[in-house]
């Protein structure tokens, strides 16, 4: 700008120099014309000549003055054009400068921020091992539990199935062994009622003798699923005592009597002569409906304390007893059934006691599954809470870790920060009994540095 300014003012003067020449040639001229066309005119074109001759020194002294201002104008125009130069020069080493600072300050930014970034993720590393370690312990404490009930539960399941699966079997070996068992308690009642011939009191303390090892073998538990010799009353006020009260689920019972008289059978059984037989049989079966009778009008599902069902096991503690008076007597079953009564053999009645533990098997299986499945549930129910946790805990992870990096560029960050403006006030005399980390303290003064060095170079 400055040098085109220079250069349109030394053309102006330049042209002004020019007309002023071309005018002082064109005067001269002018006097040459005059001085050869007439001498006559001598005297008028002396006082013209005069007169020309002072335009002419004032021409001559503009021109000079012209000349002047053009050699000072050139010479600042030199002047100019070597300032020009020069500032040219010292504007491109300052650009040079400029750039090489602002490489540099770019190289400082990168190195802070690489470093600064290191510098973070090694505390955020850190405190997220920490944070870590704490949560797997914490995660431990409330997964420990968890495992010990999923554990509780499996072999709980275990033990059922297993418990089941024995029971299986061994009612199947009881099952197989049940003929064998018939045949010794029958030829052993026989041979018993054959030492206690017309002893019917004993006859009967035998009975029950036999029916309790039935029991016994039935898998049952006294004192459990049943009782012997229970002593009841009934709605009129009598003391009566049933043999045996066997209980089953849902509050029920069943009552057996064993008080059988086995007289007849063991004459029908000594006896060689037919028709002594015949009226032996006769009577053992007279005496079974007797006590049939008897047995009816006591009216056992009417006793206080107990709910029973709606009959009565009549049980005849010898199987071959029990065989030849359903055979002979068609009717003798029937007869017992429509009076609530049902007879029963040892093997009928071990039959029939296996099925009512069993009854009482599942049963408790059945709790022990409604428990299982409750528990299961509750489980679920804590599992599904658990995860909810979990879920809600890990939200306020990334929410603590964000707040974490935005604390912490605030603690040691930009111009101004916390560590720098809490030592500003110490370096002032506040008084103090701790000192913040070194490492916190001397990363904004590093900051400041880098940022430093490029300028002072």
């Amino acid at each position: 700008m400055l040098a085109n300014a220079l250069f349109v003012s030394l053309g102006i003067l330049i042209g002004m120099l020019v007309a002023g020449t071309l005018v002082y040639i064109l005067m001269n001229r002018r006097l040459a014309l005059a001085e050869k066309s007439s001498l006559v005119d001598a005297a008028i074109a002396d006082t013209s000549l005069k007169t020309r001759d002072r335009e002419i020194e004032t021409l001559n002294a503009r021109l000079h003055e012209n000349l002047l201002l053009i050699s000072k104008t050139e010479a600042d125009l030199r002047k100019a054009l070597v300032s020009e130069a020069a500032l040219r020069s010292s504007l491109a080493e300052q650009q040079n400068q400029n750039k090489e600072k602002l490489a540099l300050l770019d190289e400082a930014k990168e190195r802070m921020n690489i470093e600064f970034k290191n510098v973070a993720n090694e505390i955020f590393e850190s405190k997220q091992r920490v944070f870590k370690a704490e949560n797997k312990e914490q995660l431990g404490n409330l997964l420990s539990p968890l495992s010990d009930r999923i554990k509780s539960f499996e072999e709980r399941v275990e033990k059922v199935y297993n418990e089941e699966s024995k029971e299986r079997h061994s009612l199947i070996r009881e099952v197989h062994s049940l003929q064998d068992l018939n045949a010794r308690i029958s030829k052993d009642a026989i041979n018993l009622t054959n030492a206690l011939k017309g002893e019917n009191k004993t006859q009967g303390t035998w009975g029950e003798i036999i029916l309790e090892r039935v029991l016994e073998k039935s898998g049952l538990t006294k004192g459990r699923e049943y009782e012997i010799q229970v002593s009841l009353q009934s709605e009129e006020g009598r003391r009566l005592q049933p043999d045996v009260v066997v209980h089953l689920p849902e509050g029920k019972d069943i009552v057996i009597d064993s008080k059988v008289s086995l007289t007849s059978y063991e004459r029908y059984c000594s006896t060689e002569n037919d028709i002594e037989r015949a009226e032996a049989l006769k009577l053992h079966i007279q005496s079974l409906r007797a006590h049939i009778k008897q047995l009816s009008d006591k009216d056992y599902h009417k006793l206080e304390g107990v709910k029973t069902l709606d009959f009565v096991l009549l049980f005849v503690p010898i199987e071959a007893a029990f065989s030849v008076a359903v055979q002979t007597d068609n009717e003798l079953f029937s007869a017992a059934f429509e009076k609530n009564i049902v007879m029963v053999a040892p093997s009928t009645l071990l039959a029939t006691l296996r099925t009512i533990q069993n009854i009482w098997r599942y049963e408790q299986q059945n709790k022990n599954a409604q428990e299982i499945a409750n528990k299961a549930g509750a489980l679920y129910d804590k599992f599904v809470n658990f995860v909810s946790d979990l879920e809600v805990i890990g939200s306020r992870i990334e929410s603590t870790q964000a707040a974490y990096r935005d604390a912490h560029n605030k603690l040691t960050s930009g111009k101004g920060n916390l560590v720098r403006r809490a030592e500003g006030m110490r370096e002032l005399g506040a008084k103090v009994s701790k000192s913040l980390p070194q490492n916190l303290v001397e990363m904004p003064s590093r900051d400041e540095e880098r940022f430093k060095a490029p300028a002072g170079s």
